[in-house]
């Protein structure tokens, strides 16, 4: 099996649905759109999520990728 990289990982994340974990223990739901070098992302269809359940909807969303500490497929 070839090695995969960091950037392979979010690449086959595009389109797809996946959970931000953000510093000060936030997390964000969403369709990832966009990511560039920095880790900054575009998520559209966010949510907010506060211990395992929706707090809020928030559109689309521009992630700082200093502040992501985790993302996951939803």
């Amino acid at each position: 099996m070839p090695e995969r990289r960091p950037f392979d990982v979010l690449n086959g994340s595009l389109n797809n649905t996946v959970i931000v974990g953000m510093k000060g223990n936030y997390e964000f739901r969403g369709v990832m759109v966009a990511y560039d070098v920095h880790m900054n992302l575009v998520l559209e269809k966010a949510e907010q999520i506060v211990n395992g359940e929706v707090k809020r909807g928030v559109g689309t969303i521009l992630v700082r990728g200093d502040s992501v500490t985790f993302i996951s497929p939803s």
